[in-house]
C-alpha cells in the first residue's frame, strides 16, 4: 500500500521580510533652505517694532517702480562727465534687473507670497501685497543694481546707494511681502545686471568731457 501526501498540511510559512532600512539620504538642501527662510520671515514679523514699521513703510512704498533710483540718476544726468555716465549705467542696470527679475525669475519659479495673515505682521507695517509672484525681490534687484553700477563708477556714493538698497530690500521682508530669500536672490540678480551694464556703458566714452 502507497502512502499519499496529506493535503492538509499547513504550508512553510514564508521567510520573514528584512527589517526597512532607514532612509540614509537627508532632507534636500532646498527643503532646509525654505524652512530656514520661512523661520526668519516668521521671526521678524513677530518682533514688535513700531518705531521703523512706518519709516520702512513708506521706504518701500518710495522704491515702487524704482522711483528713488530714477530720482538720483536724474540729478546726476545733470553734470556731464563720469556722473552723466555712472546715470545711464544706473538706469541701464536697473532695466535689466527689473526684466531679469519680472520677465525670467517670477515667470519660472512661481513661488507664492508669504502668508501676512498666518505669521501675524502688524498692519501698521503693510504695503499693498503686490499680485506677481514673490521670487525674486523686484525691488532689491533693481536698487542693488542701480547701487552697484553707480558706486563702481562714483565711489563716493558707492556706501550710502548700498545702505539705501539693502534698507529698500529688508523692507520688502518688514512689510510682509518677501520671504529673506527672494531678497538675497534679487541682490545677486542686481549686481550681476550691473556687471552687465557697466560692460555696456564703459565702451562708450561720455559725449561731454567732465
Amino acid at each position: 500500500m502507497t502512502d499519499h501526501p496529506d493535503h492538509d498540511a499547513t504550508p512553510p510559512a514564508p521567510p520573514p521580510a528584512p527589517p526597512p532600512v532607514p532612509p540614509s539620504v537627508p532632507p534636500s538642501v532646498l527643503t532646509d533652505l525654505r524652512a530656514l527662510d520661512g523661520a526668519v520671515y516668521a521671526a521678524v514679523a513677530a518682533t514688535s517694532t513700531p518705531t521703523l514699521d512706518s519709516a520702512l513703510r513708506r521706504l518701500s512704498r518710495a522704491a515702487d517702480h524704482s522711483k528713488i533710483s530714477l530720482a538720483v540718476s536724474a540729478l546726476l544726468a545733470l553734470r556731464p562727465g563720469r556722473p552723466r555716465q555712472a546715470a545711464v549705467a544706473g538706469v541701464g542696470a536697473v532695466a535689466l534687473a527689473s526684466v531679469a527679475a519680472n520677465l525670467v525669475g517670477k515667470q519660472l519659479v512661481h513661488r507664492p507670497r508669504p502668508d501676512r495673515e498666518l505669521a501675524r505682521v502688524t498692519v501698521g507695517r503693510q504695503v499693498a501685497m503686490p499680485e506677481s509672484a514673490s521670487f525674486p525681490s523686484g525691488h532689491t534687484a533693481s536698487a542693488t543694481a542701480f547701487a552697484t553700477a553707480v558706486g563702481v563708477l562714483l565711489p563716493p556714493l558707492a556706501l550710502p546707494l548700498g545702505a539705501l538698497a539693502t534698507a529698500v530690500g529688508y523692507s520688502r521682508v518688514h512689510t510682509g511681502v518677501h520671504y529673506p530669500g527672494d531678497v538675497a536672490a534679487g541682490a545677486l540678480l542686481g549686481f550681476a545686471a550691473a556687471v552687465a551694464s557697466l560692460a555696456v556703458v564703459r565702451t562708450v566714452p561720455p559725449s561731454l568731457p567732465e
